[in-house]
């Protein structure tokens, strides 16, 4: 008997300046769910992109940005409609994700989802290089912690081996170094770039700092130069748009 699959749902934002389409992943079904029922429900139509952040992201849908007159603060969400995350690791914040916004850790340490709005990554563009870097600056704790549990205890040892017995002292340098790298790798905070990840941060950009604390529940397909352009936007203090940036009309097909 075949399996069945839960089928991808495209997901059309219509705005003043442009259009937007994104498919939604059926592997984060509460999400793809409670995103299609506030745009069944006409929720999103009429709202504003409330906050634009070149290189970081753009932020719309909430209630509270309906009607809302010019230079005021909106994008405050729904408390009502903050659901449990869905972390999936093998989505990450590329450039055109698209993900739920939530209240800070202090507020929300469960990382509850707002649904009332949502967020689409703008991002910015890495070299190898820096990433590497951020690999570095992140793992250096743990590295420096496991380097003295089985490198620090042999240090001496290891040292003469590298005179008498070259050999032997690749052989041992590359044991520790295995180790290092698995306590690396078993430690929840440290940092790996997966060949995906570099792919995409290398060559059309994303917020890797995201990764892993929002729930990505689909990616963009069509309108990057509208997410651009919104992007660009002349904004307030609050890092809402001097300009409206209306979404006339959210649909899911």
């Amino acid at each position: 008997m075949p399996v069945l699959q839960a089928q991808e749902k495209t997901v059309v934002i219509q705005t003043n300046v442009g259009t937007l389409t994104a498919r939604l992943y059926p592997d984060v079904p509460n999400h793809t769910q409670a995103f299609i029922t506030h745009a069944a429900n006409g929720e999103f139509n009429g709202t504003l992109f409330t906050r634009v952040i070149r290189e970081f992201m753009i932020q719309g849908g909430a209630p509270d940005s309906k009607n809302v007159p010019p230079g005021a603060r909106c994008g405050f969400g729904d408390p009502k409609s903050e659901i449990p995350p869905e972390l999936r690791t093998h989505y990450f914040h590329k450039k055109g994700a698209l993900a739920a916004p939530r209240q800070n850790d202090d507020v929300n340490p469960q990382k509850k989802s707002d649904m009332s709005q949502f967020f689409i990554v703008h991002g910015k563009l890495y070299t190898h290089g820096e990433l590497d870097t951020l690999e570095r600056i992140r793992n250096q704790p743990i590295r420096r912690k496991a380097m003295e549990e089985f490198y620090n205890p042999v240090k001496t040892e290891i040292q003469i081996l590298k005179q008498e017995n070259p050999r032997e002292y690749n052989k041992r340098v590359a044991d520790i170094n295995a180790k290092v790298n698995s306590v690396i790798r078993a430690t929840p905070s440290h940092l790996f770039f997966s060949p995906e990840q570099r792919e995409a941060y290398t060559t059309i950009g994303g917020c890797h700092h995201l990764d892993g604390t929002y729930t990505i529940f689909g990616e963009l397909t069509d309108g990057f130069e509208i997410l651009d352009l919104i992007a660009d936007q002349e904004k307030d203090r609050y890092d809402r748009p001097k300009k409206d940036i209306r979404i006339t009309q959210v649909s899911v097909r």
